[in-house]
């Protein structure tokens, strides 16, 4: 017999053992999944859909009990709906029985898991070192034993928990530990969202759904059976509660029967009678269990002592003898059989006997707040300031684990149980600001400022309010002005006193900055400058570092080089998203991206989980825009079309350009016109009516590079000198900075020599040689540009391409190559000339970048050289310390244990890297181990 034969249900579990009782019509599945699980073979993961009572349950039970037998190590969880706001309280079930076991983790991962695990209190953990910790605990556990992880009720799971179990599943391979998931069709859920594979469970055919009745109730009359069959639509819980039903009013001798309704979608309603027919402390004591959610024993036990009704532990008895609820000895857990017999026990009971339940948990969990305050809040009848304030609080411990739904769920409890005043308003606006700036659920933020209005009417001088009413503006049809306007509004006449640690202060002057930076104006930029001036004790150093590098690099973005240093060296250890990405902001005019890109990673990675939209926004736009620097274009791309998709599905739309931006100039630089011109339009005519002028600067700096790739010089330089006028860098126009070569050599390729040489002293004047090494590189070639005399255009060619480090700049190095090769060739030196053409060539047809690997062959062929290449192609050539990085990162090691091993930064290994992708012709790390492999030697540079 197979072990699941053992088994009892049909389709649920919920009936008495006997040797006729086999899972009846479900051999063919359970075949079917356990090959799919691969349970103590390489691993599988699944996610198990089905609608409401056709058996997911007894299906779950019967796989753990399969593979139970064959050796193998269940932990399970069921997702509660009384618990869905309780960050990691799911996978609390799953590791409970470990809590001995997280001391032999490495103190990173064991202090993480710990804390998010309500073990001990402490920082909340980043989400991405949490989903790591349960992986390597996970797979260390399957060295003894393979593992079979179940969570039933999935969409029910609180986000935190579904996105750990959803990163592990789709990254536990080749070790035995499988994941086997239950959902109803069309729930949402973060398993669904990560693509894993469904198996579709469907109810029992006509043959399947008569035999299992007539098992179960053999005294059945023929015709009842017949209609009941016919009624119940093979749905396995409808045949089997039917009958239990029908024996309340009817013989089973008889042949009549009352017309039957199959379940539907409240299949839940069949199991309202068993439920009744316990004894009243037995109800209690199963809402108690039901509410509470883990099935804590000691939990449950504690809290019955403090209810009023003399109910115990005891009084499961009745509840274990209808097969409602199971109780597990080894974890002290309860469990109900079924999880509509949850959803039964809990629409029996009345509010007051709810509440009265809720306030006996908040009394016990005084070591849980968030679980404490979200009791309370359940328990409270009338509005209260304590509890309010209580719910306050665990939103901000609930936002800090990275959790920005669910703290927007819990603000907007808090504000329905505050009284009437600014309070409530203010937690609703904060609710708002969430929803946002972090969650992506913008619909419903106008709704949650609508309703913070009505209740203070004030509202308008609400720091929180402005912030996410600007960020509406920006995303639906209003205008930068308007934004604008709002914000300054708030911050000028709030009560805040312009204190440094106020957060609903420094959070409104973020949007400011970013509102200012969208607009591109200096006159937007004096109301945050005067604020900042006035933040007491001093603005914090990612505000004072955005005011002077995203405002106005070109002039002062050097003064910021000290306070971006300090930002850049905490990122190693910063877990708070909005710091990465309010760092990487400040870095980006700095050309310091590279220094920000695996925090950056994080955080796209904690976005793909199911982490919040806004951030998830920020890091690849971070990313796309490095990419594109550093000549990493396919990934570039395709992080571009992801994060598009991210701003269609949550509403976004004013952050869409950086992202049509990313498309439009890789088209360009590759010779694509159309779709690079389509791109640019796309953001213009957007921008413009929004009065949104940096992104209309993003778009032109597209359209000028397309016109230089084709050689119409004319009008690059009438769209480059759109940004910046010819001998300025303009003021508050942050992107002047990235079309410095771009206007010199148009303007000298039309003869407005003038002008070219006007705009270099302009670039010296403001010193852009010192903000980067790409900005000296740039800076260099656009005085080479400018040299009338053959010998200082060389020696200034020279100098640009001799700046250290330059190289990793692949495309603008590439050009300065190109013209310094073209130089070379005018002034006679032809042979001297191939060496940067073939550089320069090698480059571009590494990028694609078709134009321009077109017009270095064509001066190749007049230097008189017959082949394209010479010598071993630029990205197939490392040097003897790269390829010593490139082995240990195939390898696995880090960028900061190659640093250790190498007696480097890894800041140093980080840009090694970044050097190496193109020259092995690949995008990623995971594609290291592939590049230096036995099929493809590479050349040593000694």
């Amino acid at each position: 017999m197979t072990p699941w034969k053992r088994f009892v249900a049909a389709g649920t579990d919920s009936f008495e053992h006997d040797e006729a009782d086999a899972l009846i019509g479900r051999d063919t599945d359970l075949q079917r999944i356990r090959s799919l699980l691969g349970v103590g073979g390489g691993g599988g993961a699944l996610l198990l859909s089905g609608e409401a009572g056709v058996g997911k349950t007894a299906v779950l039970h019967a796989l753990a009990e399969a593979a139970a037998a064959d050796g193998a190590r269940v932990l399970r969880a069921v997702g509660v709906e009384f618990e869905a706001d309780c960050s990691y309280s799911g996978l609390n079930q799953v590791l409970f029985p470990f809590q001995e076991v997280l001391a032999d983790l490495e103190a990173g991962y064991r202090d993480a898991l710990r804390v998010a695990l309500g073990f001990e209190s402490g920082s909340p953990p980043e989400k991405l070192v949490v989903s790591e910790a349960v992986l390597v605990l996970l797979q260390t556990l399957a060295t003894e034993e393979p593992l079979l992880v179940i969570v039933d009720d999935l969409p029910w799971i609180d986000r935190a928990s579904a996105a750990v179990l959803g990163f592990v599943a789709r990254r536990a391979t080749g070790v035995p530990v499988s994941f086997l998931a239950a959902s109803r069709p069309g729930s949402h859920s973060l398993y669904e969202g990560g693509a894993l594979p469904t198996y579709q469970l469907r109810p029992l055919n006509g043959e399947a759904a008569a035999h299992l009745v007539g098992t179960r109730f053999p005294g059945l009359a023929g015709s009842v059976r017949q209609r009941l069959v016919s009624a119940a639509g093979g749905n396995p819980l409808a045949l089997l509660e039917l009958p239990r039903a029908l024996r309340t009013t009817q013989s089973p001798a008889l042949d009549g029967v009352p017309v039957l309704r199959p379940p539907g979608r409240r299949p839940d309603v069949l199991f309202g009678s068993r439920v009744a027919g316990l004894p009243r402390p037995s109800q209690r004591l199963l809402l108690l269990a039901a509410l509470e959610g883990s099935g804590d024993l000691d939990v449950l036990q504690a809290a019955s002592r403090q209810a009023d009704d003399g109910y115990g532990l005891d009084d499961l008895a009745p509840a274990e003898r209808q097969q409602l609820v199971q109780v597990d000895r080894s974890t002290r857990r309860l469990r109900f059989r079924h999880p509509l017999i949850r959803s039964a026990v809990v629409e029996r009971s009345t509010s007051g006997e709810r509440r009265a339940v809720h306030g006996a948990l908040a009394q016990v969990l005084v070591d849980q707040p968030e679980r404490q305050a979200w009791h309370l809040g359940e328990a409270a009848v009338e509005p209260d300031e304590v509890v309010a304030a209580l719910l306050e609080q665990a939103a901000r411990l609930t936002m800090r684990r990275g959790d920005a739904n669910g703290s927007m769920r819990t603000l907007i409890r808090s504000a329905a149980l505050t009284p009437q005043g600014p309070d409530r308003g203010r937690r609703l606006a904060e609710a708002a600001y969430i929803g946002a700036e972090s969650s992506g659920t913008l619909p419903s933020v106008q709704r949650l400022l609508d309703d913070a209005r009505r209740v203070a009417p004030d509202l308008n001088r609400s720091l929180h309010s402005a912030a996410a009413a600007a960020l509406l503006i920006l995303n639906s049809d209003g205008d930068v002005d308007t934004a604008h306007r709002l914000l300054v509004g708030a911050v000028e006449t709030g009560a805040h006193g312009y204190d440094a640690h106020d957060t609903a202060l420094i959070d409104a002057l973020h949007i400011l900055a970013l509102v200012c930076f969208f607009g591109a104006r200096h006159e937007l930029w004096k109301p945050f400058y005067h604020a900042l001036e006035r933040l007491t004790p001093k603005p914090p150093p990612f505000l004072s570092a955005l005011g002077k590098t995203f405002s106005d690099p070109a002039h002062t973005g050097i003064a910021a080089s000290r306070e971006l240093d300090g930002l850049l060296a905490e990122l190693t250890e910063e877990t708070d998203p909005v710091q990465i990405n309010r760092t990487g902001t400040a870095a980006l005019y700095l050309d310091r991206l590279s220094e920000v890109r695996e925090a950056e990673w994080r955080v796209v990675r904690m976005g793909r989980e199911g982490g919040p939209a806004r951030w998830y926004l920020s890091g690849l736009t971070h990313l796309c825009l490095d990419d594109y620097l550093t000549g990493m274009w396919d990934e570039a791309l395709g992080l571009a079309d992801e994060g598009l998709q991210v701003c269609e599905d949550h509403g976004y739309r004013a952050f869409a350009w950086h992202f049509l931006y990313i498309q439009a100039i890789v088209r360009a630089a590759r010779g694509e016109a159309d779709g690079s011109q389509a791109m640019a339009g796309r953001i213009i005519h957007w921008a413009l009516p929004r009065g949104a002028h940096c992104a209309a600067h993003y778009a032109r700096h597209a359209a000028t590079l397309e016109a230089l790739g084709r050689c119409d010089f004319s009008s690059a330089y009438r769209h480059a000198n759109a940004i910046s006028p010819a001998g300025t860098l303009a003021s508050h126009v942050p992107h002047a900075l990235w079309v410095t070569m771009d206007l010199v050599e148009a303007a000298v390729r039309t003869n407005r020599h003038t002008e070219a040489a006007a705009h270099v002293h302009a670039m010296r004047e403001a010193g852009t040689a010192d903000l980067s090494l790409r900005h000296a590189l740039l800076t260099q070639a656009s005085a080479a540009w400018c040299a009338t005399d053959d010998d200082e255009a060389l020696r200034l060619f020279a100098q640009a391409l001799a700046v250290p480090g330059a190289d990793r700049w692949l495309f603008d190095f590439a050009r300065v190559q190109l013209a310094y090769g073209e130089r070379l060739r005018r002034a006679r030196a032809t042979a001297e000339s191939r060496g940067p053409l073939s550089a320069a060539l090698a480059t571009f047809e590494h990028l694609q970048a078709r134009p321009w690997a077109e017009r270095a062959e064509k001066e190749l062929r007049a230097a008189g050289s017959s082949k394209r290449h010479s010598g071993t192609s630029r990205e197939r050539t490392l040097t003897s310390q790269e390829r010593e990085i490139a082995q240990l990162a195939a390898r696995g090691l880090t960028n900061k244990q190659i640093a250790e091993r190498l007696f480097l930064s890894h800041r140093t290994v980080g840009a090694h890297l970044y050097q190496i992708y193109p020259k092995l012709g690949i995008t990623s790390r995971g594609m290291l181990r592939d590049a230096l492999g036995p099929q493809s030697p590479l050349e040593i540079q000694q």
